[in-house]
């Protein structure tokens, strides 16, 4: 059954599957599991003691690494209605002050961050500071388990609307200070029903949580598509044990930016002994080898392989169908999720795949992208300027220059701001020579740099295997 808020879908898996494992932390020691009934019963709790303290609308900062209290926290304030603001865990100090300044923050949830030190030291005064298990710091705050503990026993009174804002998203701002993106129950639950069909049939499906939740695209891909569906998160420990940890798993609905693909594409490959074992292995028996490396990536369950977040080069995603795993890209962003997607079976290598649902697009000025789509957001927190420039005659402004070919398959082709001119005169558009770039065997990230340089200078980072080979072999 589908509900309008995420408090009253998540609600409802409390009700209709209380003994349903909801979220499970895997550790050294063991998995520790989280059922829909006992998870919902502490999101109630918390939502009742910061409605009992706060009231409605305050915004609460939520800083940790991924693990289930993140999400029974994020949804404590939801419940409450009052606004979550995650920050991440590798936020600059400069920029936890600003967003905590400017979203004059009531409260802030710390669990285990790498970046305490200097959040610390910016806090808001009056902030209230309430640790998730397991978690001390050396400032007054509140335990967990005492809010649990000492709330109110009436369960919280406020009543959302699909439009009432849950969150405050900031981007990267790359283009100057970051913006709050607002996100509203709507907003996060649209898009990935707009997507659910093609990510996966099961009523209870598996996904596994290794990417920050702070990112607007892992906590939809996640958090909010397992309360739209009533399916189950594992949570990975850390980035040293996604190899044992992703097995255990075994997810149904699997997400990576290009990067960790091309990382996985190296482990892969080093295990096989080389490019040349691998091709060698491949030819003897693709099949055998395919269900091998799906099997040891925890990925023979897997029925939706999604790529996005960035441009994935064309002979990342060859490689990956000549193993057995088909990826499939996808766009949306910040402000707007779940807009195009690919269909794994009628799919275009390169393109970001055909508009979701009822997802409208046209080409704009300067070929950029526009959309017209419900569950986009209505705008930047306090921001009415930008808010004006992101809407325009109904429909938002992307800012990726696009083209479309001649059966509706959409494709990137660079940024509206990315264009740089040399001291020669010349305008340059980095994205086409950053995909060339992109193919180099030897490459894992690239970025073309000239405005204010005598020359145009292509920077690239080498992955892995070609930091370990002689100087002259990479030249």
């Amino acid at each position: 059954m589908q509900h309008a808020t995420l408090t009253e879908q998540a609600r409802h898996w409390a009700t209709s599957q209380p003994e349903q494992v909801w979220m499970r932390d895997l550790t050294e020691s063991g998995p520790t599991d989280y059922t829909w009934g006992s998870a919902v019963a502490e999101i109630d709790r918390v939502a009742a003691w910061l409605e009992a303290k706060f009231g409605h609308g305050e915004r609460m900062a939520l800083l940790s690494k991924n693990r289930a209290h993140w999400i029974m926290a994020d949804m404590g304030i939801i419940h409450s209605g009052n606004i979550a603001v995650p920050l991440f865990t590798t936020h600059a100090q400069t920029t936890a002050e600003y967003i905590l300044s400017f979203t004059d923050t009531k409260a802030l949830f710390l669990g285990e961050t790498e970046n305490w030190h200097g959040v610390k030291a910016v806090l808001p005064e009056g902030c209230v500071l309430i640790t998730l298990p397991g978690v001390d710091c050396d400032l007054p705050h509140t335990k967990w388990e005492d809010v649990i503990s000492t709330a109110p026993a009436e369960a919280p009174s406020y009543e959302p609307g699909p439009d009432d804002t849950v969150s405050l998203v900031f981007t990267s701002g790359t283009t100057g200070l970051p913006k709050g993106v607002i996100q509203t129950h709507a907003t996060n639950l649209i898009p990935m029903r707009r997507c659910q069909y093609l990510f996966t049939q099961r009523e209870q499906p598996r996904w596994f949580s290794y990417l920050p939740l702070s990112h607007i695209a892992e906590r939809q891909i996640v958090e909010f598509s397992s309360i739209n569906t009533g399916g189950e998160i594992w949570f990975n420990e850390s980035l040293e044990t996604l190899a044992r940890d992703l097995p255990q798993c075994r997810p149904n609905i699997f997400f990576g930016p290009p990067r960790v693909w091309e990382q996985l594409r190296q482990s892969i490959t080093a295990k096989f002994g080389g490019a040349e074992a691998l091709a060698t292995a491949l030819a003897s028996d693709q099949a055998g080898v395919q269900a091998l490396v799906r099997g040891a990536l925890g990925m023979d369950e897997v029925e939706y392989c999604l790529t996005a977040a960035a441009p994935t080069p064309p002979s990342l995603i060859e490689w990956w169908d000549e193993v057995g795993v088909r990826l499939c890209e996808g766009f949306g962003q910040t402000e707007a999720m779940g807009l195009i997607i690919t269909d794994p079976e009628n799919r275009r290598i390169g393109s970001i795949g055909k508009p979701a649902g009822e997802v409208q697009v046209r080409i704009g000025d300067n070929d950029e992208l526009l959309i017209k789509a419900d569950g986009c957001t209505p705008g930047y927190y306090n921001r009415p300027e930008k808010t004006a420039e992101l809407w325009q005659d109904g429909w938002l402004h992307t800012g990726d220059k696009v083209r479309i070919d001649d059966d509706g398959f959409i494709f990137i082709t660079g940024r509206v701001k990315d264009y740089f001119k040399t001291i020669q005169g010349k305008f340059v558009a980095p994205p086409p020579i950053e995909g060339r770039f992109a193919d180099n065997p030897h490459s894992e990230q690239q970025c073309l740099l000239g405005r204010g340089y005598s020359k145009t200078v292509m920077v690239t980072v080498l992955n892995e295997p070609a930091r370990a080979l002689p100087k002259e072999q990479v030249e």
